[in-house]
């Protein structure tokens, strides 16, 4: 069962939701590693991913985005699901926040605008916050399809829901 995000969460009008079709998608692939998992949603918009990988199990989540009056939403909408201690919301670019982070995660959701330039930089320097076993998923347009590997990170599966396609990383070795 995916959240239900319309009436219960608030999303900045400057966010591009990540739909119904394509989380579900991916929680339904990422199922066996939901549980107990670390969670970083990087370009967090509204928070839902990070609130139904909460809802599923995961153990704590980090949500970095750079748009303050999209973390204060962030900040409203996850108090509805988790405990604070759970949750850390961190106002920063995607580079600059992985940068801050001194721990590892296990699945690290990275959904920027679309029209950004923010894909190979972030997947360049992402690997400081992976370890091993982590499972890298990227949101992008189908028309800009990313590399086979970047930087540390070799494509392992890729789908698509109509123009939107799930691009999915791990560490090379």
């Amino acid at each position: 069962m995916t959240l239900r995000v319309q009436g219960l969460f608030k999303v900045p009008k400057t966010a591009r939701p990540t739909t119904s079709k394509v989380r579900e998608a991916l929680f339904n692939i990422w199922q066996p590693w939901l549980m107990d998992a670390m969670w970083l949603d990087l370009c967090a918009g509204s928070g839902a991913m990070g609130a139904q990988a909460l809802e599923k199990g995961a153990r704590g989540l980090v949500a970095i985005e750079i748009n303050p009056m999209a973390c204060k939403m962030i900040s409203e909408n996850l108090a509805k699901f988790s405990p604070p201690d759970r949750v850390q919301i961190i106002k920063s670019d995607a580079i600059k926040g992985i940068k801050n982070l001194n721990h590892t995660f296990d699945l690290i959701y990275f959904d920027p605008p679309y029209e950004s330039n923010l894909y190979l930089p972030v997947l360049t320097t992402i690997d400081k916050i992976c370890h091993p076993e982590t499972k890298i998923g990227v949101e992008h347009s189908t028309y800009n399809p990313l590399p086979k590997t970047i930087g540390n990170l070799v494509q392992t599966d890729s789908r698509q829901y109509g123009q939107t396609a799930l691009t999915f990383f791990a560490m090379q070795g």
